[in-house]
């Protein structure tokens, strides 16, 4: 599955995609069962790794990648997976079940049965700590359903003016009088993000607590940064594995604690 990407200095350089390529036929709003609605106070999830703890809060505005999240991780889907594919400045990638194993060539072809209905909606965008879901091109996905489990953590960098006022007319052009909100321009001036990316892939949450962890996976070394190419150069060399669990007392820090990434 991908995603398409698109920040640096030069405006051009808007093209990336992210890996789960396995096709499904089965939608989540179909293979959930029934169960109770969640309240708010179910939203925070602790993503640990060697390199520390992050926490996640997700929204309520997406329902179905929410309810879709809290599943797997009661299951402990996500438990011994790893961020697979760490690219800094962009994003860092997790969520493949497939990464479990000994075999690097499958990691980003695995995950549930079943993919997510999109649910993209204009005021949840790329901003800096973004927890947004992987899926499959527009090519083989018109509906740009998300993947059953994959997912992404933008870390992005710092945006020009120029180039928000670049994105946001060229979303405009599919959904018309889309205009970024000053506060949503100052974060992705001050803070980052990646941009190009709105609209076209569901946001479901975001980094509350554990950002200077996000930046520290997003720096690990990888054969991309030793100069090599290839489909595994963004594998992280020592992988980073991942333990999810829900935190159902937590109380989120107020405002969360954000600083802005270190310049590229």
């Amino acid at each position: 599955m991908s995603v398409q990407s698109g920040v640096g200095a030069r405006p051009r350089s808007l093209l990336l995609l992210l890996f789960v390529a396995a096709p499904f036929a089965a939608t989540f709003a179909n293979a959930q069962s029934e169960s109770a609605p969640k309240t708010a106070a179910d939203q925070y999830f602790e993503i640990q790794t060697r390199l520390g703890s992050m926490v996640i809060r997700l929204s309520n505005k997406t329902p179905l990648h929410r309810d879709n999240f809290r599943k797997l991780v009661s299951e402990k889907f996500y438990d011994g997976t790893t961020f697979h594919r760490v690219i800094d400045g962009f994003m860092i990638q997790g969520g493949d079940n497939f990464s479990k194993d000994d075999d690097p060539t499958n990691d980003g072809y695995g995950g549930p049965p079943y993919t997510i209905p999109a649910e993209i909606d204009s005021t949840l965008l790329h901003t800096y700590g973004a927890v947004a879901a992987a899926r499959n091109g527009d090519d083989v996905n018109p509906k740009r359903a998300s993947s059953g489990s994959q997912f992404y953590i933008v870390r992005g960098q710092q945006i020009p003016p120029q180039m928000l006022d670049q994105v946001q007319a060229q979303i405009a052009r599919t959904h018309p009088g889309f205009v970024y909100p000053d506060s949503i321009r100052q974060v992705y001036m001050t803070k980052g993000g990646y941009p190009p990316l709105d609209m076209s892939y569901t946001v479901f949450g975001e980094v509350v607590e554990g950002f200077a962890v996000l930046d520290s996976i997003a720096a690990v070394q990888t054969p991309r940064k030793l100069g090599s190419r290839g489909p595994l150069m963004d594998r992280p060399l020592e992988p980073v594995v991942m333990t999810v669990r829900e935190l159902v007392d937590y109380t989120p820090p107020t405002p969360p604690v954000q600083e802005a990434p270190a310049e590229q």
